[in-house]
């Protein structure tokens, strides 16, 4: 799989052409909506196996086997060129498939409104068969123990179909907001929680869930120790079921971050008690905040590097939007970016004739336009080159794998490049 970067006059068949691939493959690869109409700037991925490297000034032969995890050796048996062969700029290395690795992949799906649209469903069933994992959003814990039940349709269909694991995620949501007085009495009031929990396990045979996903957030600093005997209490219990336990949570730089979103949340505590955690490594770039990236590259991995000291690598699946943002500038406190998936990102850069620029300290693609009406927007959202940068670090890490922020916005390379460097996990 090869990710290309349109330039300057560059058609699809004079690209096709580069890489010994057809128009068709290419155009049906990254769902173009019109073949003709390239953004300079747009990142594509080629459907061809292995790649192409084109040399650049300063490259050896040695530094790119390297780069490319390959030995300088079997390097230049391939391509049919001495090991001491002096390389000309521009001159076209092929580089077979790396070797891919086990991992594990979640995605959410949240219905919204009074039914499930057809074109969310259809968008599980598309990523279903590149995901471990399938999760409904969310089932709402309620004050007396019970549970309010999201739509769920033939999502556990799906699940069933494609070998997923149906994760059923519960949430202290009151009103679509987090509620810590919700939380509270579910993890102090002791016959509540009995009842919450036998409430879990009913619910969870009943449909088939195979882990149960607790995403409780912005719960009182007083609360944490209370989580954590909560959470072995219902480690215990569902074990007994055969069943995984897992949590969500904000993603931390230290153990001492204080904040609403960050003290209850013990990475340690988690780390020993549950199956798996999901770190929520997105949202530095908000619908209510200044217009940046929203999972920029560097304070993901610092998020991740302190991960793994409280949280076994295994253990920890790395969070990952599916989304970005078109802000209005300049930002007002109180206005709100439109949420965008990156096939729109590309097609808002079509439509004003403006090119996509890839930021290498966040690795990801940004652009401004001016709008119709005369104001200026600034849109950040994700390509090939950004969730391949993601995938880099989850092998790098060793992470058990990606959880997906959510279904419903398309980007079609990135189902792409997982098959490309994974072997997805089922179970």
């Amino acid at each position: 799989m090869q990710i290309h970067v349109v330039q300057q006059g560059q058609t699809l068949t004079q690209i096709a052409r580069i890489y010994g691939s057809t128009v068709a493959d290419i155009t049906e690869a990254n769902e173009l909506p019109n073949p003709n109409n390239l953004v300079v700037g747009q990142a594509m991925v080629i459907p061809i196996v292995g790649s192409f490297y084109f040399v650049q000034p300063g490259d050896s032969l040695w530094a790119i086997s390297r780069r490319f995890g390959i030995s300088v050796q079997e390097l230049a048996r391939i391509n049919a060129i001495n090991v001491n062969q002096p390389l000309s700029v521009g001159f076209r290395l092929y580089i077979p498939p790396r070797p891919k690795v086990n991992a594990e992949f979640n995605a959410y799906v949240e219905p919204r409104g009074n039914t499930v649209a057809p074109a969310l469903e259809t968008a599980a069933r598309e990523a279903a068969p590149y995901l471990t994992y399938l999760a409904p959003f969310s089932f709402q814990a309620l004050r007396d123990g019970s549970l309010k039940e999201p739509l769920l349709n033939n999502f556990p269909a799906i699940a069933e179909a494609n070998n997923n694991i149906l994760m059923m995620v519960i949430t202290n949501q009151e009103n679509d907001q987090f509620s810590d007085e919700l939380g509270r009495i579910l993890l102090n009031d002791m016959a509540v929680q009995d009842r919450f929990l036998n409430n879990i396990v009913t619910t969870a045979k009943k449909y088939g869930f195979r882990d149960i996903h607790f995403d409780l957030e912005f719960l009182r600093p007083a609360d944490r120790e209370a989580y954590n005997q909560f959470l072995r209490k219902a480690r215990d219990r569902f074990k007994q079921e055969g069943w995984f336990i897992s949590t969500a949570l904000a993603p931390k730089t230290s153990a001492t971050q204080e904040g609403p979103w960050y003290t209850a949340h013990d990475y340690k505590a988690h780390g020993e008690i549950v199956d798996f955690v999901v770190i929520m490594t997105y949202e530095w770039g908000y619908s209510g905040g200044p217009a940046q990236a929203v999972s920029p590259i560097g304070p993901v991995r610092e998020v991740l590097e302190y991960t793994i000291t409280e949280v076994p690598s295994q253990k920890i699946m790395m969070g990952q939007n599916l989304y970005g943002y078109d802000w209005t500038l300049p930002f007002v406190q109180g206005s709100i970016a439109r949420a965008i998936s990156p096939q729109q990102g590309i097609q808002i850069a079509a439509d004003n004739n403006v090119p996509i620029r890839y930021d290498t300290r966040s690795q990801a693609p940004t652009f401004r336009y001016t709008a119709a009406d005369g104001k200026e927007h600034e849109v950040w959202f994700e390509d090939a080159r950004s969730i391949q940068a993601k995938f880099d670090l989850i092998k790098e890490l060793n992470l058990r794998g990606m959880s997906y922020w959510k279904l419903g916005l398309s980007f079609p390379q990135n189902w792409l490049l997982i098959q490309e460097n994974f072997n997805v996990v089922k179970k």
